[in-house]
């Protein structure tokens, strides 16, 4: 089996990758048909009211992400995560009832996003750390990256299926009923794997002060502190797509569910690539995540300036591959170099900032599009892309002591040079990859 999919040699992977994908499918057409709900039958083409259920879907997660992460350390997982996925598909099935008879207004979809929100900001942490009982330390990159591309491919499919049948049929209904059934292909998988071959991961005891000794890890960890700031700033601002695309297709391109759904599944295109891209790499590295976020930040300005709604898509494929590649290099980086007694609540201070800061870009970002043009509504987080990476990496050439060079003609590559060694251990391990030839010079091609 080639590098790329390695993690599928192993039993209880293979049928976690195959019935998320099928879950997958299901989360992206709710989220398709959700934000059509709102934009099109339950408010005059809102970008305020898209922001706000986005917003209230992803709240929890700044309040309870910290507590779930202590959860994922003391708890099963597997258990954990059939709770949470039940939880997931009853509420998809509530949503579907109301809209099927007629019944649903805005504010049931505010209550139902902020359940949902709720039940997903339990089940990221677990779902995260889950990966690392299916395959061994060595393969998480690769299972890490395997996961964001199903994902992604879920992204191609579901997107485009949601816009079709929401054409199909006249509504949102069916696709809410259909993505709540799904949920059982993660529930049924969970209880087919073979325990037996489960790895076995460090329990914490139940104890006082689990959530703050949680903090002072990530506190004195320059290279996850990095990686957060990055991936909260343009995940608040740059990951909105569900928003600023379904802005873009209605009021600059004059399209319909159909066409809309379709920009989800182009988007999807450039994100499974880069997914399958990063399941190549052994070693994700800091630097990688702010190049990465630097060129998502030049893409994201340019879609934003595309004429016509070909230009645009086309232009999102590259959107995709930049996002997915900071993504998935930031989340394994992170679960990598990280303590596994501490790797659940590490996961979930990430996924806190990660998913916790879009509730706080969303409005902002709606109101941008509202009132200055949907194609600010982008060009707001390409700006805010830009600057970040621009900042990161004059902090950690300062504190990490590198030399930076690069060459854009013949063989274009970036060079990092260690001038000296770097004070904290764990950054020169995520930055360096831990290689003793490495500390002195590095040589990255880029992409």
């Amino acid at each position: 089996m080639s590098q790329t999919f390695a993690s599928l040699k192993f039993f209880n992977y293979r049928v976690w990758f195959v019935a998320a994908l099928v879950a997958n499918i299901g989360t992206w057409m709710q989220r398709v048909a959700q934000d059509w709900l709102v934009l099109t039958d339950l408010s005059d083409s809102s970008g305020v009211a898209v922001g706000i259920v986005t917003a209230l879907q992803f709240a929890p997660a700044l309040v309870l992400s910290p507590w779930a992460g202590v959860l994922a350390d003391r708890l099963d997982n597997r258990r954990l995560l059939m709770v949470t996925q039940g939880a997931q598909g009853v509420l998809a099935l509530a949503l579907g009832g109301l809209v099927l008879s007629g019944r649903a207004e805005l504010w049931h979809v505010y209550i139902l996003a902020t359940l949902l929100g709720v039940a997903t900001a339990f089940d990221g942490p677990a779902r995260q750390t889950f990966v690392t009982s299916m395959v061994p330390d060595s393969g998480l990159p690769n299972a890490v990256a395997l996961n964001s591309a199903s994902f992604n491919a879920a992204r191609m499919i579901g997107p485009g299926v949601a816009g079709l049948l929401i054409a199909a049929v006249g509504g949102t209904g069916w696709v809410f009923v259909i993505n709540g059934v799904s949920f059982a292909a993660t529930i049924g998988a969970m209880m087919l794997m073979r325990r037996s071959e489960l790895r076995p991961r460090p329990r914490v005891e139940r104890a006082k002060g689990q959530l703050r000794a949680g903090v002072a890890y990530v506190r004195h960890r320059s290279d996850i502190l990095v990686i957060m700031i990055v991936a909260g700033v343009v995940s608040s601002l740059g990951l909105n797509f569900q928003l600023t695309s379904a802005l873009m297709a209605t009021t600059v391109f004059g399209k319909g569910a159909g066409e809309y759904g379709m920009l989800g599944s182009i988007l999807a295109i450039g994100s499974l690539g880069g997914a399958l891209m990063a399941a190549r790499r052994k070693r994700p590295r800091v630097r990688l995540v702010i190049g990465a976020a630097f060129a998502f930040g030049l893409a994201a300005g340019a879609m934003s300036l595309m004429p016509t709604y070909t230009t645009f898509a086309i232009t999102s494929i590259v959107v995709g591959f930049c996002t997915l590649t900071m993504l998935t290099s930031a989340n394994a980086a992170i679960q990598v170099s990280t303590d596994p007694a501490f790797r659940g609540r590490v996961m979930s201070l990430y996924m806190m900032v990660l998913m916790g800061s879009t509730p706080l870009g969303s409005p902002l970002v709606g109101w941008i599009g509202e009132t200055f043009g949907a194609r600010w509504s982008i060009g707001v987080g390409a700006i805010a892309s830009l600057v970040v990476a621009v900042g990161a990496l004059l902090w950690t050439r300062k504190h990490w002591n590198f030399e930076l060079r690069y060459r854009v003609r013949s063989r274009p590559h970036v060079q990092v040079r260690y001038l000296s060694p770097v004070p904290d251990h764990d950054s020169r391990a995520a930055v360096a990859g831990s290689e003793a030839d490495e500390q002195a010079r590095d040589t990255a091609t880029a992409a």
